[in-house]
């Protein structure tokens, strides 16, 4: 019998319990195929407050951590010497989650091993040129790989028009979901309502997810609400830096209109299972474009209507679960919101197309899966 072959996936990510998803499911899927190792930093700096390695003991991947320094910025920060040490200790791959142009990606892609492959994953779906050092980084991180993976067709297209990146195996993945955390739940949600002081008997609750930004088309969304001629509420989930503007909006519909901040990851089910429908009006702009859209995904599993806009990634995303809007016409989206909460049949249709989308693409088993498949294939390939 074969030994199992070792893995070894590095990423600053893992510091936090539930990054490690991706590597605890790989070691599931992978069992007795794959030896699966995260190495993570012992500790980072973290956008809101230091962030500390913490171990379940229910994992099932094996967990090492590492010194992270000058973590302060994700594009210059290293892990130092000793992850040397996990990198060379019999690996058979190396999965690299940091970008190939960051100070990191290129210390793990100089301390692999130069017979062990190295796969990198990227969200990068906009065309940048980088100021040194990052430029050669990236170069020397895609002349090293045997491989890399997008975490997006448009970041997939994107990086194909780049030099050296059309030369390697490639694949495109989707972010995974927890499909069983996040799931239909009425109860839930009607719980969550009750909480805001809504009875059930009210209107449809147009729902609204993420960061409270610009970019994020909550203007799109309140101008839009304020044309409807159909009964309506709103949820507005999330936090930034509209919320001032958005709760002075909120002021003049009254009972309408309920903004939650600070929801803990816990909680967002609850809180998808009390809409009817989720807007996702993203806006591009010349700087940033939806790379993925995490709370589609979560919709969709909790079997929850979804209209986007068609920024990046989201049509990918969305597929035909969802209905896809323009992100500039205003008067779309009005018609469109007016025909689905007058018609729990579209509701309901979209609820069960939206789930087996979840389940049968975003699901992290699914995810798992396809990863190992892509490192078995650059396995085969360098053989």
């Amino acid at each position: 019998m074969m030994r199992p072959r070792k893995l070894v996936t590095v990423s600053h990510s893992y510091v936090v319990t539930l990054n490690r998803r991706l590597a605890n499911e790989m070691a599931r899927v992978g069992a007795g195929r794959w030896d699966v190792t995260a190495v993570a930093p012992k500790s980072f700096h973290g956008d809101l407050s230091p962030l500390v390695l913490q171990r379940d003991p229910h994992e099932a991947v094996n967990l090492e951590g590492v010194p992270a320094y000058f973590s302060r910025s994700l594009h210059g920060f290293v892990y130092g010497p000793e992850v040397h040490a996990h990198l060379s200790r019999g690996a058979d791959l190396v999965h690299l989650w940091e970008e190939p142009y960051v100070l990191s990606g290129l210390e793990v892609a100089m301390m692999t091993p130069a017979h062990v492959p190295l796969v990198f994953c990227t969200f990068q779906n906009l065309t940048k040129r980088y100021p040194p050092p990052f430029a050669q980084a990236e170069r020397f991180v895609v002349r090293r790989a045997a491989g890399w993976i997008a975490w997006g067709q448009t970041v997939h297209d994107n990086l194909l028009a780049r030099p050296g990146y059309e030369q390697r195996p490639s694949r495109f993945i989707p972010v995974g979901v927890d499909v069983e955390h996040f799931r239909p739940d009425p109860e839930a949600g009607r719980a969550f309502r009750e909480r805001l002081g809504w009875t059930s008997e009210g209107p449809p609750v147009v729902g609204y997810l993420g960061r409270f930004v610009p970019e994020k088309g909550l203007r799109l969304l309140m101008d839009a609400l304020d044309r409807m001629a159909t009964p309506w509420r709103a949820l507005f989930v999330g936090g930034g830096p509209l919320e001032v503007d958005l709760r002075a909006w909120a002021a003049r519909h009254g009972d309408r209109v309920r903004i939650i901040t600070g929801v803990k990851h816990a909680e967002v089910p609850r809180a998808l299972n009390a809409m009817d429908v989720l807007c996702a009006p993203s806006q591009t702009t010349p700087a940033w474009k939806e790379q993925f859209g995490r709370m589609l995904a979560e919709a969709f599993a909790c079997g929850v209507p979804v209209f986007a806009s068609d920024s990046g990634e989201i049509p990918h995303t969305v597929g035909d679960a969802g209905r896809i809007l323009p992100e500039a016409y205003g008067g779309a989206w009005i018609t469109a919101l007016e025909e689905l909460l007058e018609s729990p049949a579209q509701r309901q249709e979209l609820s069960a197309r939206g789930r087996e989308r979840a389940v049968s693409r975003f699901a992290w088993p699914v995810v798992a899966k396809a990863h190992l498949d892509f490192f078995e294939q650059v396995l085969e390939r360098g053989a």
